[in-house]
């Protein structure tokens, strides 16, 4: 009955997507894979989107769905919002690009410097990717240290330090491609478990450069950071003369002063991205003016930072126009909506007499096919990750996207309406797949 359910969720998605699977086939002749992003790709191949508005997209075959991705957390306003559409517009009849600063890097930076107060310097990059990569960097160039430690499950983007995994760690082995000199500065931990994290960190304490790690950890299950996890951390780096690194590329979604704000814990360096660009290419990193000023090109030990692209004024004006648009009340408002999708879906899975729980943080969710609780990356392992895929195709279906690994959020544009169809979708999936 199982393989039954499963083919005839796939047929329905074929179904509906001759068009994606057309492109996708054509694509598959010029890109490997058929596609530029590997999060994107799920089987039996993606839908290809063509438009967007609010918090709906359409596809190639003009079918359209709620979009609870947002693309991958970056869209907090939705597709098309007027207001970044509008402060585009204005500004790419002005100048999209120079070789020189503008004003609007300079309104950015201190508008992400009010609401993140451990900011006290910052530079900007284009992606989060580059944001974690010169963050590192710098806590390397400052402290002298090589060593990295990092948490099992955490994503800080695609560069070599990030990627580099020791086989020996309780994640995949470091990507092929990495050099074998990279894997070994770095040090993996479990998340949320401060003893584990002592024993793994203590060895190496002495070539220490930084801790990173996401408050909330994002890909790796939407796994909010246990207070007295963090507080260990901003405790351990301290004495051992390391920086804490907060990755805040999709924790800065959570509030208005972004996730270290809710924890009350102050980072030596933080790194950005997604929101702060109002859907456009963008990253940021910063923290402390000594640190930082590393990256001033008028001191003789310098680090070099270029990027032809970095503090585009495209990127900068969209992103001011979404920060604007960032109030405490719609912070508050997103909150109240997510809660109530978590207390529906609780209900729904109740119900269903199914092993799942939601984590949440702020306007960031994920479901998990098990019963909980959910703490680390390990449990998320744990979970039942095959059911989830299928239900992720079944709920593509019913008119819902959101991530194979049960990641999703919300955006501004969302209402009850839009959770409730979220929550039928679900409903409507898992009758599906266990049929």
């Amino acid at each position: 009955m199982a393989i039954e359910a499963r083919e005839t969720t796939k047929a329905r998605y074929e179904d509906r997507s001759a068009a994606s699977r057309a492109l996708w086939e054509r694509a598959t002749r010029s890109l490997p894979g058929g596609n530029t992003r590997t999060t994107i790709f799920h089987e039996p191949y993606p839908v290809y989107l063509v438009s967007g508005e609010g918090c709906r997209v359409t596809d190639a075959d003009g079918v359209e769905r709620v979009d609870f991705i947002s693309n991958y957390t970056s869209l907090i306003h939705g597709h098309c919002d007027p207001r970044v559409v509008g402060a585009v517009q204005r500004q790419a009849a002005q100048l999209m690009s120079a070789a020189g600063p503008s004003e609007l890097e300079v309104e950015l930076a201190e508008r992400i410097e009010e609401r993140l107060p451990s900011v006290e310097l910052l530079r900007f990059a284009n992606s989060g990717t580059e944001a974690t990569m010169q963050a590192l960097r710098a806590a390397r160039a400052f402290t002298g240290r090589e060593t990295i430690a990092t948490f099992a499950g955490a994503y800080h983007g695609t560069h070599d330090y990030a990627v580099a995994i020791p086989a020996d760690a309780a994640v995949s082995p470091g990507a092929a491609g990495v050099p074998d000199g990279a894997a070994a500065t770095i040090v993996v931990a479990p998340y949320n478990d401060v003893e584990a994290t002592r024993a793994a960190i203590e060895p190496r304490l002495h070539d220490l450069a930084a801790v990173i790690v996401e408050p909330v950890l994002g890909a790796g299950g939407v796994i909010p950071a246990e207070p007295e996890f963090l507080a260990f951390l901003r405790e351990l780096t301290k004495d051992a003369g390391a920086l804490l690194v907060f990755d805040e590329v999709i924790s800065f979604r959570v509030g208005y002063h972004g996730a270290q704000g809710e924890y009350g814990v102050r980072p030596d360096l933080t790194a950005l991205g997604k929101i702060i660009g109002g859907g456009l290419p963008i990253g940021a990193f910063g923290g402390r003016a000594d640190v930082m000023e590393l990256f001033d090109p008028r001191s003789p030990r310098r680090l070099q930072h270029g990027g032809t692209f970095n503090a585009n004024p495209l990127s900068m004006a969209a992103g001011l126009a979404a920060l604007d648009g960032l109030t405490p009340a719609v912070y508050e408002r997103l909150g109240e909506l997510a809660a109530e999708l978590h207390a529906k879906l609780d209900e729904l899975f109740a119900g269903a007499g199914l092993d799942a729980c939601v984590t949440r943080a702020g306007s960031l969710f994920n479901v998990h096919l098990t019963e909980g609780p959910v703490r680390t990356h390990a449990d998320v392992l744990a979970s039942d990750l095959a059911l989830l895929a299928e239900l992720h195709l079944a709920m593509l279906g019913h008119g819902i996207l959101w991530t194979r690994r049960g990641m999703g959020c919300l955006s501004t544009p969302m209402s009850s309406d839009e959770i409730d169809a979220f929550v039928e979708a679900a409903r409507l999936g898992l009758e599906d797949v266990r049929r």
